[in-house]
């Protein structure tokens, strides 16, 4: 008897199951494998994210997973495509001008992973529709692909920037040739890359540590793909905040570029005459002003109110009580914020610093924890049946030739550019490593990377290593900072990959190749916005992070001993405040820690404007009245609408610069000027 075909067979893609042909062999919908209903994997709905992990010996525990998340899943859904590699690169370029922008702003970063799963869901789906259904959908594991492709973009290829290289910038008082920048970050980012490759089997398959950020990105995931009306209102909700935003920065900014007769009416005029009005001329008198930029709104509604009201803290004790006294006394006569900030942030940098480096000593159980699966990282015992896990677990000669080929790059442009002698660089390197170590670990125990204290670690290292060498230090530091936190960032989507069963190679791969497009944006972007060293610490670029690891530079460089008395007394009582304040909140009740001030928040007060801590504040009062008034809307839409605000007034602002110096400064960016 021949055998009959079935009547009917199903995609293997749980997120889909979509009824197809049975003559057919790839969905008509999603691409996937099809296979009879009695094969059938579970419906996403049914599927449940290990969040909690498997329990067992090593062996036992990757076995589990194997069969239980990644057969059925990421042997047969499509991961790794064209289009995943493409949507996820032009999002993380995208976003990369996003973080560009705000972080010479405020210093901080915000990681990119769940604004590109929103956006790629919302314009995939546009696309589908437009083409009236002749797309297939996007499965849940190309946009995890997608996803790990912008965050290598975005994140891991910008972070430096914004921090040493600036600061390089504002010691040295020129910028650095395009293409000299661009092969550091890039060799930097691949430093990065493959040194998470040897982590990732012991921190997330063994040790399976949380990584709670990426538990965030994989539950989002699965939300876009099994609820569909509620992905798509995410992303309407991103997408009209993010028209909000960027309107709101052309009001504010871009209506002289139309005509100078309308500056007249920008937002921005219009302010600062309400400042003159109300509280009389800057600088003079007064150390404090209103404006109007909606980012640093929904930049706190995200941030939360410990932090932005220790911003706030700070900045009134900055800003209404240290500079007036500093000006009474004729001590500061600057007139403008890049003048008065060289007396302010050397309190705030010594709070940020030795509130990081005591974290970082506090978390030293992690550091040995670390340190003590070194070994299992490089050598495992081969047992029966782990071939299979084997072929799809990133190989360790990848690691190898990634470390080999972004340490003999950055050697070579260290040695050429900055006069670092080799064997410092592998020092470096080596340092990178064994910091990435402890740095991951933190990141997947607390969902925060220490990278701020591990660049400071590094700069008092080799303040040691080759004292009052300013250029040395800066970029030896920018090494070490910059390959930890692009580990513990791509770690946290390999753990989005893990809960959704994804191919781990796979995945890393489509990491890899984010590196490309994220370094060519962020560096000639970078390289337009900071188009004079005279910007960075103006009004308009404060850029905090670099005034620290300037500061810490100077001071390592000079000796405390040149700084003027009022200096070294800030650099004193913020260090005390850095420490005491840290200790206290592990001295109270747990139920009162809260209300402890955060050192990070009030030392970064003193490097930027006083209306930045005000923005920061208000908008975690909001997300707080959110949040308790009506949980549910709070937790669909306030990091989608303050994620679009975020990005939409950035790209407007990084536009209207393009708009103002573009053509002539880009041609003498590819002349290497």
């Amino acid at each position: 008897m021949q055998s009959q075909e079935p009547s009917r067979v199903i995609c293997s893609d749980p997120l889909c199951r979509h009824e197809n042909d049975p003559r057919s062999q790839f969905c008509a919908r999603c691409g996937a494998a099809l296979v009879p209903p009695a094969v059938a994997p579970q419906a996403a709905d049914e599927y449940q994210l290990p969040i909690e992990g498997f329990r067992g010996t090593p062996e036992e525990i990757e076995r589990q997973w194997f069969e239980k998340c990644y057969k059925g899943r990421g042997d047969t859904v499509l991961q790794l495509t064209w289009r995943a590699i493409i949507m996820g690169s032009l999002l993380g370029g995208l976003l990369s001008l996003t973080n560009l922008y705000i972080g010479l702003k405020t210093g901080w970063g915000f990681g990119v992973a769940i604004t590109a799963c929103i956006l790629s869901y919302a314009i995939w789906t546009s696309l589908r529709k437009l083409s009236g259904d002749r797309l297939s959908p996007m499965t849940v594991l190309e946009n995890n692909c997608m996803q790990s492709t912008a965050s290598s973009a975005g994140y891991s290829t910008g972070g430096t920037l914004v921090s040493a290289i600036a600061a390089y910038i504002l010691i040295n008082g020129h910028t650095i040739p395009t293409w000299t920048l661009m092969g550091w970050v890039f060799f930097l980012a691949v430093l990065g890359v493959t040194m998470a490759i040897p982590m990732k089997r012991q921190m997330i398959n063994i040790e399976q540590l949380r990584f709670p950020s990426g538990v965030a990105a994989a539950e989002t995931l699965r939300a876009l793909h099994t609820t569909g009306g509620k992905g798509i209102q995410s992303a309407i909700a991103l997408g009209i905040a993010g028209l909000f935003g960027a309107t709101s920065k052309f009001l504010t900014e871009g209506l002289v570029r139309l005509s100078p007769r309308l500056a007249e009416v920008q937002i921005s005029s219009l302010v600062e005459r309400f400042n003159l009005w109300a509280l009389g001329p800057l600088w003079v008198g007064r150390t404090v002003a209103f404006s109007w930029e909606p980012m640093f709104i929904a930049a706190g509604a995200i941030t939360g109110v410990r932090a932005c009201a220790s911003m706030m803290l700070g900045g009134i004790l900055c800003w209404m009580v240290f500079v007036p006294e500093l000006q009474r006394h004729g001590i500061d006569t600057g007139e403008g914020f890049r003048e008065v900030v060289q007396w302010t942030l050397w309190g705030g940098a010594a709070c940020m610093v030795t509130s990081g480096l005591l974290s970082f000593g506090l978390q030293w159980r992690a550091a040995v924890r670390a340190f003590r699966d070194l070994g299992k990282m490089f050598w495992r015992r081969r047992g029966g049946g782990r071939d299979d896990l084997d072929a799809i677990e990133t190989p360790a000669s990848w690691f190898i030739g990634g470390q080999l080929v972004g340490t003999v790059g950055l050697a070579y442009l260290a040695h050429t550019t900055f006069g670092m002698p080799y064997w410092l660089t592998v020092v470096a390197v080596l340092l990178s490593f064994a910091l990435a170590l402890v740095a991951c670990r933190v990141c997947g125990e607390t969902d925060t990377t220490p990278v701020g204290a591990m660049g400071k670690v590094t700069q008092l290292t080799f303040g040691l290593i080759a004292p009052r060498n300013m250029n040395i230090n800066l970029m030896s530091a920018c090494i070490t900072a910059g390959a930890a936190d692009s580990s513990s960032d791509l770690l946290t989507d390999l753990k989005s990959g893990y809960l959704l069963g994804a191919n781990p190679r796979k995945q890393f791969i489509a990491q890899f190749a984010g590196i490309f497009l994220g370094t060519v944006v962020s560096v000639l972007t970078f390289n337009l916005v900071v188009s004079s060293p005279e910007i960075l610490g103006s009004d308009k670029f404060p850029a905090p992070a670099a005034q620290t690891w300037a500061a810490v530079a100077r001071a390592l460089g000079e000796g405390l001993a040149s700084l003027h008395p009022v200096k070294q007394y800030s650099i004193l009582i913020g260090g005390l405040v850095g420490i005491l304040l840290p200790l206290l909140s592990m001295a109270v009740p747990k139920k009162y820690r809260e209300w402890v001030p955060s050192p990070a928040g009030i030392g970064l007060a003193w490097t930027f404007n006083w209306y930045y801590s005000l923005l920061f504040f208000l908008g975690s009062i909001i997300g707080l009245v959110l949040e308790k008034a009506r949980p549910k809307l709070s937790e669909q839409y306030t990091f989608p609408v303050a994620s679009g605000i975020i990005a939409g007034e950035s790209l407007m602002g990084v536009a209207l610069i393009f708009w103002e110096y573009g053509p002539e400064m880009f041609h003498s960016l590819l002349k290497g000027g």
